[in-house]
């Protein structure tokens, strides 16, 4: 206890402490019935009242002071740890007779708010001033619509609450939070669906619920949700849905205060399980491998179950949002306008009303269930709407329970169903109004499983329901000649393609399996053949739709893990494709699945990977048989032409490339043969028998972003480690390694690389590549340590089992070393080093980074290898390098 305080806030600080205390440990103690929760942030509210009220008081403020409440405060209803807002109002003119005794009594006042252990948030206006705020900013605005009496003159506080409302224009204001909603969602990306979600300001949050009775008592129509019920603006079953959950997404926010003991609205993967565990939630352990699969699906996380709760809790807030908006919206535009909006009939059972599709009767659907679907496809083929009424939405909300297994079995719906699909246009947005309004989900019985369902592997960044309509989309911009220019080449493709709506059906299902055990691919397969088969697909484009679905994995893990050059890898891919359609269907499948998975995961080194499978698969699938011998010939040719233009002299090329054997010429491209040749041979014409001294270049990557580095150095058994080592230190990361030794034992290595510093100054990067490598290469001595790095709290809480497994390849001359874990600063060299160490030769070094997850594949030889017990050694040597953190 501070003995320098007043008496009077020392007991108020305890007072305040002791019944806050005991309201948080009723909050943490709440069972079931979320909507208790009221009460109890109610009776924080007044706890604060009470306390504000006795130091003002103290103070002695002057007796024309109000003291108001403001904000969320102003509402009643107080979070543990957020702001105490207040308004101190002062009366007109005060600020031209002010004393230093006011002041200091005003400052008094504040101090000992904080002193006593409220989190104060105050501002100090008069009327005129507040409304001045309220005109220039939408904000003060609200604050001031829901400020509330505490202490002092109560009939300023009457007369500022009178003209906040005169002041207020309905329509301005409604425009004005419309604008702010709009621009906060697309803060966090529309989605409510995000993995860590702020139970606030996400879409679907209780934001999203506040701005509803802000507008609502702005234009008159009421400040609570059974006074918009008696308006005919919200239903008895909305208003009890509103009420559910908002009661459920305030006990999440107050938990969230109480666990993390600040101020804190993002459900953050630190505190998912404690939060579940507060609910009640048990994690559920998966069983061993000799149980059945069946029950697999049944083994979840704690955080699992509570998030798959909190997500149908805001999408069924966002549902709710939309349809009371539209009500008030078309509330204030009548009493605006003093005239019904006119009506355009579209056929029997709809209507176009200001651009929306609006049910020409509110039992529609539950007279006629064919119409539900039919609502989308109307959607996509009418010209002008642009969205759902409120009326539309609302019915479709109430008509739930009639989508059962008879409607899923109806011929009609299935054939409505497979209409959307083939439209040729709104196939995105029909698709998300669908997943919305939940008939996507209760017709399509499979997809419902998905709806919330989290991905714990580090590079999702959505639920599996989100993640599948992104792929939809990406898939579809492929057939939209405006996005053509986002990727050319599958927009070329996509434009060769007859029936795009079989690649709306591989998108849809490709993932729908996935939380169900076993392997989704597979599953995913079954569910998309009897998908086919009930609605009546021909049976080559159902053949063609599983197969997409069973393989949408395969092409990204051979382009990412193995190596492209040999050509038995291209021809055992085009055996399991078999036909051209199918691969490039499998292309665009895999194009759009990977950029659907997060922002990060995606760049242009995976396209380029991507594409040459395509086209070397596609020579094979034509009839070119592989021939090394003439592949090699026509890259060699076009180098020579490529090194005529630099002036090289005749025959420059023969010292350095009768040095380098067959593997080299497979493994590189035509441009990269002559930039090297051209700077390694002008370093050996000026060579005088003695050792060259490393050599280092770089450029400016020729695919996408970062860098390409060469490296020609004498080779050593450390040099990779050491290369790793230098980009680690300097903040590269390495996407890719192609690592060659030279018949007369010189390493030629080419390294692509990417940094987050500085990413666009690349004259500034490539000269301290080149400056700095080479002295790093020639230094010698022992290794450095890796540098250590802070883990991410999704590595934290969700961490890569690790894995390191060692198999020779197929000709028995090299292993393939494949390593997972998570992600981190160093990870790449700390492998190096342990392959150092065991004196393994790498050829070949694919680098995959899946978000926080890295996969990678190396080509390795050596006499490390020759034993099982030297192969168990390199093998625990690596999981212990992958395991630290």
């Amino acid at each position: 206890m501070d003995l320098a305080a007043p008496p009077l806030t020392s007991t108020l600080r305890l007072q305040y402490r002791e019944g806050k205390a005991a309201i948080l440990q009723r909050i943490a103690q709440l069972k079931g019935g979320a909507r208790a929760i009221h009460a109890q942030l109610r009776r924080l509210s007044r706890l604060t009242d009470q306390t504000l009220r006795a130091l003002w008081k103290e103070a002695g403020l002057p007796a024309d002071f109000a003291l108001l409440a403001v904000g969320g405060y102003g509402r009643g209803e107080l979070f543990p740890h957020s702001d105490v807002d207040v308004l101190v109002l002062l009366p007109e003119g005060w600020a031209m007779d002010n004393t230093p005794d006011t002041q200091a009594a005003l400052e008094r006042f504040i101090g000992q708010c904080w002193d006593t252990g409220l989190e104060i948030g105050s501002s100090v206006r008069t009327l005129d001033e507040c409304l001045a705020e309220a005109a220039a900013d939408v904000t003060v605005q609200t604050a001031l619509l829901e400020c509330r009496w505490i202490a002092g003159h109560r009939l300023a506080f009457e007369r500022l609450a009178c003209r906040v409302h005169e002041a207020i224009d309905p329509k301005t204001f409604w425009q004005a939070k419309k604008l702010e909603m709009r621009q906060r969602h697309q803060k966090f990306e529309n989605t409510p669906y995000a993995l860590e979600p702020n139970c606030k300001e996400s879409p679907g949050g209780l934001r999203d619920l506040q701005i509803i009775l802000w507008i609502a008592k702005a234009a008159g129509l009421g400040g609570s949700w059974d006074e918009l019920a008696r308006r005919g603006l919200a239903t008895s079953l909305e208003v009890r849905q509103l009420k559910a959950n908002e009661a459920f997404l305030s006990l999440v926010r107050a938990r969230l205060h109480i666990i993390t003991g600040r101020r804190e609205d993002r459900l953050v993967f630190d505190v998912q399980t404690a939060l579940a565990e507060s609910f009640g939630y048990k994690a559920i352990v998966a069983p061993d491998t000799n149980a059945r699969v069946v029950s697999a699906k049944k083994a979840r996380r704690a955080s699992e179950a509570l998030m798959r709760r909190y997500y149908w809790a805001a999408k069924a807030v966002t549902q709710l949002n939309q349809i009371l908006l539209l009500n008030i919206e078309e509330r204030i535009a009548s009493d605006e306008r003093g005239d019904p909006v006119p009506l355009r009939p579209i056929n029997e059972r709809f209507l176009e009303k200001a651009g929306m599709l609006e049910v020409a009767s509110d039992d529609l659907y539950l007279r006629e269930p064919h119409a539900i679907l039919e609502t989308f496809l109307i959607y996509q083929r009418t010209l002008g709407v642009k969205g759902l009424s409120a009326r539309t939405l609302r019915a479709l909300y109430n008509a739930r329970p009639i989508m059962n297994a008879a409607f899923r079995r109806d011929p009609v719906n299935r054939r409505t169903f497979l209409d959307i699909l083939q439209q040729p246009e709104g196939i995105t947005h029909a698709f998300r109004l669908m997943n919305e309004t939940s008939v996507l989900g209760r017709y399509l019985w499979v997809f419902r499983n998905t709806v919330g369902q989290m991905q714990h592997d580090l590079f999702h960044v959505y639920t599996v329901d989100q993640h599948i309509l992104m792929v939809l989309r990406n898939v579809r911009r492929f057939f939209i000649p405006e996005h053509a220019h986002e990727y050319p080449f599958c927009a070329r493709l996509a434009a060769g393609w007859d029936k795009p709506w079989l690649l709306y059906v591989a998108a849809l299902f490709h993932d729908i399996a996935k939380g169900r055990g076993g392997d989704h691919s597979e599953l995913g397969a079954a569910d998309v053949a009897t998908f086919a088969r009930q609605h009546g697909i021909a049976r080559a484009d159902a053949e063609l739709i599983q197969f997409l679905v069973a393989e949408h994995l395969t092409m990204s893990r051979i382009a990412q893990k193995e190596d492209l050059s040999d050509p038995s890898v291209i021809a055992a891919f085009a055996r399991r494709v078999g036909s051209e359609r199918r691969l490039t269907g499998l292309y665009l499948l895999t194009v759009a699945d990977i950029r659907g998975t997060s922002p990060k995961v995606w760049n242009a080194w995976k396209g380029k990977l991507l594409e040459d499978l395509y086209r070397a698969t596609v020579r094979v699938l034509g009839g070119a048989a592989p021939d090394p011998g003439a592949e090699i010939e026509a890259r060699k040719r076009e180098a020579l032409t490529t090194l005529a233009l630099h002036a090289l002299p005749h025959q420059a090329h023969k010292r350095l490339w009768d040095q380098l054997d067959v593997s080299y010429f497979m493994r590189h491209s035509a441009d990269e043969i002559a930039w090297h040749t051209r700077h390694v041979t002008r370093a050996l014409s000026h060579a005088s028998g003695e050792a060259l001294p490393p050599i280092v270049r770089a450029r400016r990557s020729p695919v996408g972003e970062g860098l390409q580095v060469l490296v020609y150095a004498r080779d050593e058994a450390d040099l990779f480690a050491r290369i790793c080592g230098y980009f680690d230190s300097a903040g590269f990361s390495i996407l890719d390694a192609k690592v060659h030794t030279t018949l007369d034992g010189y390493a030629l290595d080419t390294f692509q690389v990417i940094t987050s510093t500085l990413p666009d100054h690349h004259r500034e990067l490539i000269a301290m590549v080149e400056n700095e490598l080479p002295s790093t290469i020639a230094a010698g001595g022992p290794l450095p340590p890796p540098s250590r790095a802070r883990v991410s709290r999704r590595v934290r809480n969700f961490p890569v089992t690790p894995r390191a497994e060692l198999q020779p390849d197929d000709k028995g001359q090299h292993w393939l070393l494949s390593v997972s874990a998570s992600d981190r600063n160093g990870l790449l060299y700390s492998i190096a080093r342990v392959l150092a160490r065991h004196r393994v030769n790498l050829q070949l070094a694919k680098v995959t980074t899946l978000g926080e997850r890295v996969e990678d594949t190396f080509l390795i030889s050596g006499p490390g290898l020759h034993t099982y017990k030297q192969q168990a050694q390199l093998t625990t040597d690596l999981l212990e390098v992958l395991e630290s953190p």
